[in-house]
């Protein structure tokens, strides 16, 4: 439950900064809010792997897949973006 908790955090994050992209720089500047998005979303990701290794007692090993599925779900979901609106220019 709670990775999904997080993986909606993450869309969450995405639909903040694609906001925030297309109210500074209109349907451009998306692709540009996704490149700003996705080393967030990798830093948020490794910090909830690092609570569950460091906190709450799992080995990298365990953390590992679900770290990935944490960070891979949303940040596929940008890079559609990026697909669809094209590069930034």
């Amino acid at each position: 439950m709670r990775t999904l908790l997080i993986i909606g955090g993450g869309f969450l994050l995405l639909a903040i900064c694609l906001l925030v992209a297309r109210v500074v720089g209109g349907s451009s500047g998306l692709a540009k809010g996704v490149w700003v998005y996705v080393p967030l979303w990798l830093a948020c990701a490794a910090a909830n792997m690092w609570m569950g290794v460091a906190k709450a007692g799992y080995s990298v090993r365990e953390e590992l897949p679900i770290f990935l599925l944490i960070f891979a779900i949303p940040a596929a979901a940008a890079l559609l973006v990026v697909y669809r609106v094209g590069p930034s220019r």
